[in-house]
């Protein structure tokens, strides 16, 4: 066993409202650069729908990720002999096409124009070009029409559907889509660190965030091509490739990542996660249907008094096993076993989990007017407006009953809530579906809790990560100090 430590995410996919203030917030604080201006490191797509950049999830065409051949587990981009071929020219690189192209408004237009009978206009002007362009696509293009015939018949997750479930999806009386926030997975498995021929991403030790050195980097945008989420991107003025960094510096002052701390939703919870990292290669190259299983399993019970001794043996503070037993990822995803990695076939092994949005149940009126429900209680997830196989293959490569299971224990705890606020279901059907859904009100009580009820402090768990004692095992910090003197990065020349 070998302990480390991973700071997790888990976006709550019900309680997303798609006002897309966690994109403005990274946006105004990362991105807002010349070459920066296309990405958006945290972006909300809508779904079904094609994503941002479009199409991202074929990795027939990008060949993103990893994938097992003849027993071993090999990025699925190129080996490192092919990689060296196609140095110089990369053909599994989305477009700038596909992502948009950025533009502004000849705003001075307004004020500067001259006087003239119309009413002046301002008209958009390309950033990359400085031309004036038509508008043809952005980075939330199709905003609330993912689930239309228009963007969700192109979504790469609908390819395993029957045609009459596709055709039940795209009925127009039937039109469904919720919000999928996507930011850096910071993947335990990263394909981007291992796609860069000049060993420019790296991990860091101390917290698992995913990081690109911009010393390093020489812009051959293996990574980008590599990330099978396309959550790394080139900037064109600098030449550097460029990805979410977790808000490193506002985790390391306490502070909760500036997507995380403007949501409006309170959909977002972070926290840490201890993890085996001796079973990560067994772990991605599990089969399809065990992926979401064997993660599970690789993370680590810090209640354990096994894995306490080996963290603490493997260099982990006490505070931060302290904060992994306080962490909500913990509770979502190993306690309570509800949240999801996004495309786990892609077998990066993601640590940003999703609670799936709870889908729309169907019941009857009683002649008095009431709701009713089947004695079946969970027969409307056959009939659901998305279904469950269009989910399957967004969060459990595929495997519907991972899904189900996390659907009975949110609807149980739908209906537990409604027979203690509105009373209209009785102790009797609770007892039952507790036991069909495989838990309990202790536990049904917990996840209100921390879904509805949690404060920021219960949300956002952040431990003080030491970084500076993680410099001191790579450097002598008292040298450096003297040498280069406090807050340059470079030392000061002497004399003339």
């Amino acid at each position: 066993m070998n302990v480390r430590v991973q700071v997790s995410m888990v976006f709550h996919l019900d309680k997303c409202i798609g006002c897309h203030t966690c994109s403005l917030a990274c946006k105004n604080l990362w991105t807002s650069r010349p070459g920066a201006e296309y990405m958006w490191w945290n972006n909300v797509e809508t779904k079904p729908g094609t994503g941002y950049p479009t199409l991202y999830e074929d990795q027939e065409e990008y060949r993103g990720g990893w994938e097992v051949k003849d027993g071993e587990l090999r990025l699925k981009l190129n080996t490192r002999a092919g990689e060296l071929l196609n140095i110089a020219y990369n053909p599994r690189l989305p477009a700038l096409d596909d992502y948009y192209e950025p533009w502004t408004y000849t705003y001075g237009d307004l004020i500067d124009g001259p006087q003239q009978e119309d009413q002046p206009v301002f008209k958009p002007v390309s950033l990359v070009t400085g031309k004036e362009m038509e508008i043809e696509a952005g980075p939330n293009w199709d905003d609330d029409l993912g689930g239309s015939g228009i963007y969700a018949a192109n979504d790469p997750n609908l390819s395993s559907l029957s045609g009459e479930q596709r055709q039940q999806l795209l009925n127009v009386e039937r039109v469904v889509f919720f919000y999928l926030p996507r930011i850096c997975n910071h993947c335990v498995n990263p394909s981007c660190v291992a796609a860069c021929p000049a060993g420019a991403i790296y991990k860091r030790g101390e917290d698992g965030i995913v990081l690109v050195s911009q010393e390093k980097c020489m812009g051959w945008r293996m990574c980008v091509s590599g990330c099978p989420y396309k959550k790394v991107y080139y900037n064109w003025e600098t030449g550097k490739s460029e990805k979410c960094i977790l808000c490193y510096p506002r985790l390391e002052t306490g502070q909760a990542p500036a997507c995380m701390h403007s949501c409006v939703g309170r959909i977002r919870y972070l926290g840490v996660l201890l993890y085996d990292a001796d079973r990560i290669h067994d772990t991605a190259a599990r089969p399809d249907h065990e992926l979401v299983d064997a993660q599970r399993e690789m993370i680590l019970d810090p209640f354990d008094p096994e894995v306490v001794r080996q963290a603490r043996a493997d260099g982990v503070a006490e505070h931060v096993i302290e904060s992994a037993r306080k962490s909500p990822v913990f509770r979502f995803v190993k306690k309570w076993k509800i949240a999801l990695p996004l495309h786990p076939e892609f077998r990066t092994l993601p640590m940003l989990f999703y609670v799936p949005p709870l889908l729309p149940v169907t019941g009857s009126m009683s002649e008095e007017g009431l709701y009713e429900t089947s004695s079946d209680f969970f027969s409307s997830l056959e009939s659901a407006r998305l279904p469950i196989r269009y989910m399957a293959n967004l969060f459990s490569a595929g495997d519907d009953e991972q899904v189900t299971k996390i659907y009975r224990k949110l609807m149980a705890g739908r209906y537990y809530k409604r027979a203690q606020t509105v009373g209209d279901v009785d102790s009797g059907k609770i007892a039952q579906m507790l036991a069909e859904a495989q838990t309990t009100a202790g536990e049904l009580e917990e996840i209100y809790e921390l879904t509805s009820l949690a404060g920021f402090d219960e949300r956002f768990v952040i431990p003080p990560f030491s970084r500076e004692a993680a410099i001191e095992l790579v450097q002598i910090t008292q040298s450096r100090q003297e040498g280069g003197g406090m807050g340059f990065v470079h030392e000061p020349r002497r004399g003339l």
